[in-house]
Parts: structure tokens; sequence; C-alpha cells
């Protein structure tokens, strides 16, 4: 049996590259300022790279002084040069390279390469560069959205968009993404995104997408009626993609009617005939989007609904087990803040969220009961997944704290002069006042949540409580 040297062979190739003293081909790579000229054995293109041997195999290739010439403007040097490195050597090693490098790879190498070492370059990026993918979505979609072959990389992106948009609307990047991207992804029934949301998005990337507009003069006071007008054009194609009855009252007033200059009049008239009459759109007439998570809250976004169902299943709430609705039973300040309206509307209901906003910060605490609020006078209720958490704000996702029971047996307490109580730790007395008292039912972070609002007599006054039945759907 005969021994093999292909180290010794991977090697003397390397140098054979790197000198190219025989070399007849010139490839010219990149675009000023970079552009780099590689220099190539024509034998070796031909032998190793499938587009080269068909390249070099045709009569219209271009020969200056007996060179033969290639320009790729479209690859980058840094990806050229990993490319023939492999086409040389039959190595090709990722792991130190950026994901910039690695995208150029990925874009080249199915031009260049066979199959499966494109679908390494490919793999390698989705499976090591993951964060990297993240931070520069526009870039990546913008390089592959017309690449039929970098499907796999397309739907990561979108999939992971659709998952949790929100930092991939708010980056800065954003508002320079492809009218025809945008709308491949405003157009999707799994873009988890609150309709208000996209309607911001929607202004915030058309203002920057119109001529006249853009960061210089996007303050709408002080548009005329040509910068309406040109607004108007640029939004047109998308308007109907808007989910416009999925929109409040409130947001419809505050967040849309601002802009009513820039919606055709159709459609604005059938919208207005939704608030006023409950009438069904005709024109547009998308379906909702097919949301994890749904709930309507006064005091917390969508995204901290995911967050908590997230908690509930264990997981950071971007990918989901279960649908979860959460149906309002009570809200203080249309039902009134005492005990007594607390559990006509709340008792045996079964698993229920309580939100409860109060009167010094813009804080919101909150508790998770898996069981449900009975009349059983003085009981402990055993649960072992039942949490306490606070926001430091409706809207924030930053500083997010989280207190899970660490003993099951004294998760919740009835008791008829309560609303509720979550262990006697964090509870809704008779006085309507809401207390915390750390008894060690609940981990040590419940210090962190109560810090640093609540008065010396670990109470404080609530300006709103909400309460939410949960009901889960796979």
């Amino acid at each position: 049996m005969g021994t093999k040297f292909y180290d010794d062979l991977s090697h003397d190739f390397l140098l054979m590259m790197n000198d190219a003293e025989d070399y007849n081909v010139i490839i010219q790579t990149g675009e000023d300022p970079n552009m780099k000229e590689f220099r190539a054995h024509s034998n070796v293109l031909r032998a190793r790279s499938p587009y080269f041997k068909s390249a070099l195999s045709t009569k219209s290739i271009t020969k200056i002084n007996n060179m033969i010439e290639f320009k790729k403007p479209n690859i980058r040097p840094t990806a050229f040069e990993i490319i023939l490195k492999y086409i040389y050597t039959g190595e090709m090693d990722l792991s130190n390279h950026s994901g910039e490098d690695i995208l150029g790879v990925v874009v080249a190498s199915d031009e260049l390469l066979p199959e499966k070492l494109f679908k390494y370059a490919q793999d390698h990026l989705i499976g090591k560069q993951a964060n990297w993918i993240k931070q520069n979505f526009v870039l990546i979609l913008h390089t592959v959205f017309k690449l039929p072959s970098c499907k796999k990389l397309l739907d990561y992106c979108v999939n992971s968009i659709c998952a949790n948009p929100q930092p991939f609307i708010t980056s800065k990047d954003f508002p320079s993404l492809d009218k025809d991207i945008f709308y491949e992804l405003l157009k999707r029934e799994d873009l988890r995104i609150e309709e208000a949301v996209a309607w911001d998005s929607l202004i915030k990337w058309g203002i920057e997408q119109t001529p006249g507009l853009g960061s210089k003069n996007n303050d709408r006071t002080k548009w005329d009626d040509k910068n309406y007008k040109a607004l108007k054009r640029t939004l047109s194609h998308f308007l109907p993609l808007i989910r416009f009855v999925e929109i409040s009252h409130a947001d419809f007033y505050d967040k849309v009617r601002p802009y009513k200059a820039v919606i055709p009049e159709n459609i604005y008239e059938e919208i207005s005939e939704f608030y006023y009459k409950n009438t069904l759109p005709k024109t547009t007439t998308f379906p909702p989007r097919k949301l994890k998570v749904r709930i309507e809250s006064k005091l917390i976004r969508l995204k901290l609904a995911n967050i908590i169902a997230g908690w509930i299943e264990g997981t950071d709430g971007n990918y989901l087990s279960y649908k979860y609705n959460f149906d309002l039973l009570y809200r203080g300040s249309k039902d009134g803040i005492n005990t007594n309206t607390f559990r006509t509307k709340c008792n045996d209901q079964g698993p229920c969220l309580v939100l409860v906003k109060s009167q010094q910060s813009t804080k919101i605490y909150g508790g998770y009961n898996p069981l449900q609020f009975t009349n059983a006078g003085g009981q402990w209720k055993n649960a072992y997944d039942s949490f306490i958490f606070s926001f430091e704000s409706g809207k924030d996702i930053k500083d997010m704290k989280i207190s899970r029971v660490n003993n099951q047996s004294y998760a919740i307490y009835e008791c008829s002069n309560y609303g509720f109580s979550f262990g006697n730790t964090f509870y809704m007395n008779s006085d309507h006042k809401i207390y915390f008292n750390h008894q060690g039912y609940y981990d040590n972070n419940i210090n962190n949540i109560r810090s640093p609002y609540i008065n010396q007599n670990d109470s404080f006054v609530p300006k709103e409580i909400e309460v939410f039945k949960l009901t889960k759907a796979s």
C-alpha cells in the first residue's frame, strides 16, 4: 500500500501560488480604493474551479501581451485570497476571518467554486458568526437578496428579524434598507411586531428614502405640501401592508392621524370608518400577523409580554414553543382599585398575570400565578413556576429583573383580605396599597425588584393594576 504525502503537496502548491514566477493569469479583484491583482496559473485554475475551467476554454478571454486577464470588481480581495488559497492547496480555514470576509467568500464561491465549498462557507457564517450577522442584517440582505443560491442565509436573516424585529428596525442602517426587501418583510404574517411600531418604522424609513426629507428635514411641522406629496409617493406601495385594524384608537390618533396627508383618501376613510363603526376596511385586507403573544395592555408593550412568555417557558422570549393570549380580566382605572372588585373579576379564571404601576415612578411590577386566584381563605398554594418581576418602564427591555419562587409550598397565599399575594412577598392589601416583604419564599433578586423606589414601609399606592388571564395554544 502506497504512502500519500498530501501535506507536502499542499505546501508546495502554496509556495507556487505565493511565488508565481511562471504565472500566465492576472485576476483583478475589488474596486478602487480596495483593488488588488492576483497572479495565477491557468492549468491550476482550470483543474480546480468549474468557473475558470469554463472561462479559460472560451475564445473570448482577454489577453494582453499573452497574459490572460480577468476583472472581478464584485469580489472582495480578502475573499478572493481565501478562495485562491483553497484552489491551490485544498485548504479553507475561516475561523480567523471576519464576518464580512466570510460573506465575501460565500458570494464569490457561489460563482467560482464547487457547491460543497459554497455550502461550507455559508454554513460556517451562520453557525459561527451569528452575532455579526445580527449586527449587519442590512449589509447581508442587500448582498444576497437576489442570489437564489444564498436562500439558506437569506432565510436565516429574515426568520431572525421576524422573531425579534426591534434591534433591526432601530439600527442605524435600517433607513437605508432596499425598498423591495422592506416590502417583503413588512408583508409577512410572522413578523412579530406591534402594528403601531410597524407604522412608525415605515414612516422612519420613508422619510429617509424620500428626496428632500431625510435626517436634515424630518420635522413634519416644517414640511410643505410638496414634502407630504413626495413622502406619499414613497409610501404608496407599502400602505396596504399595514394592518390598521390592529392599531389601537390611541395610537391611531397619536401616530397615524398626523400623517393623514400621505394616506390615500379612500384608505383613510375606510380606516376611520373602522374606528368609528367597526366596519372592516376593504382596501387594506392583509390578515393579522401571526404573533406568538397577544396582549392589550396600557402598562407594557408587546415586546415585554414576549419576555414574560419566555420566562414562563424558561427562554428569552424570541423563540416560543406556544402561542400566548393574555386576556384582560381587570383594570383598576376602569373597575376600581379595591380587593373586592379584584376578586370578583379574577377569581377562578386559571393562570393569571398581574401588572402594577406605582404613582411614584415609571416602574412596572408584576407577578405570574400559574394556578388561579380563589376564595380559599388563609391557605398557601404550592407552585414551582411562579415568579415576581419588574421593568423600569412599560417599554424598557434592558433593565429587567425577575425573582423566581424558591419555596414552592409558599408560592401563592390566598386570603380574603388581599387582592393578590405572591407568597406574602408581593401583595395587594385590604388598604389597597401594594406591599413587598421578603420572607425567603422567592429568591434574593426580590431585593433588586423592590429598589430603589419602594418607601421605608415597603409599600406604595398603585396608579394602575391590570390582570390578564393566560391561555396557551400550540
